[in-house]
């Protein structure tokens, strides 16, 4: 079974509609408290749903990021409407998650950050002077960490959100060429290596990309999200916080 496959049916829905079904059982519950006749605050409401959505969050496997806004951000809506926040903050909160996930919903494709281990492993397999693309980039983080452990690689990231390519831009100083775009306008036929830490949803189309554009000899890496049908060479267990594969193809 791949592991496309055994994931919750839920959990391959896009990740905003995914975080926003998690509520619905717990704003039902809240609703209903009144007919029980017993006293409850609006604080314990509040925390109860928030509860509910980061429990469906972790049980439907959405990023650790979007589990900690479903369990917080009801909590925190509650406390600012008791303090009278500025309706600006909020505003601003939503602008933020705009900026950071910018055609989630369009592209399925959620941030999901790689770890310390993942791009060591990167770094092991990338040959002298090779060259690496991170397809979906995120923030930078494979990257910087890639440039630190093989000061002769050359290194290239895309990424669709412009809050995540500026804070990879800047963080890799001009030492890796970001850009800011579709992941399927990347050329990937003068890459040694292709990683990506995207969602099962693109995985097939992706592949085809890959087998169309990369040379033979070089990697395709994916972590965690397997192709439909495609057997890879080896598979690498990364026992990270995410429990993490890096899964891993020669073209």
């Amino acid at each position: 079974m791949s592991n496309a496959d055994a994931l919750p049916p839920l959990s391959r829905l896009p990740p905003a509609l995914a975080a926003f079904l998690a509520h619905l059982p717990g704003l039902f519950l809240a609703a209903l408290q009144p007919l029980s006749g017993v006293p409850v605050s609006g604080l314990v409401l509040a925390l109860v749903v928030g509860l509910c959505a980061g429990l469906l969050a972790q049980l439907w496997r959405l990023p650790v990021w979007w589990r900690l806004i479903n369990l917080a951000f009801v909590p925190l809506l509650w406390l600012g409407l008791q303090a009278e926040w500025d309706s600006r903050w909020f505003l601003a909160g939503f602008a933020f998650l705009a900026l950071t996930s910018l055609g989630v919903i369009r592209t399925r494709v959620p941030l999901y950050l790689s770890s310390e281990r993942a791009a060591e492993e990167l770094a092991r397999r990338l040959p002298e002077h090779g060259r690496l693309c991170d397809l979906g980039c995120g923030l930078g983080g494979p990257l910087a960490t890639v440039r630190k452990l093989r000061p002769d690689a050359r290194l290239a990231g895309v990424e669709a959100a412009p809050l995540n390519w500026l804070v990879a831009r800047l963080r890799l100083h001009g030492r890796a060429d970001i850009r800011l775009g579709s992941l399927w306008n990347a050329d990937l036929s003068r890459c040694d290596v292709v990683y990506a830490y995207l969602s099962p949803a693109p995985m097939a189309r992706l592949w085809e990309k890959a087998r169309a554009e990369m040379r033979p000899g070089s990697l395709f890496i994916s972590n965690s999200f397997e192709v439909p049908g495609v057997r890879f060479d080896e598979v690498v267990d990364l026992r990270d916080l995410s429990h993490g594969r890096l899964l891993i193809r020669r073209m």
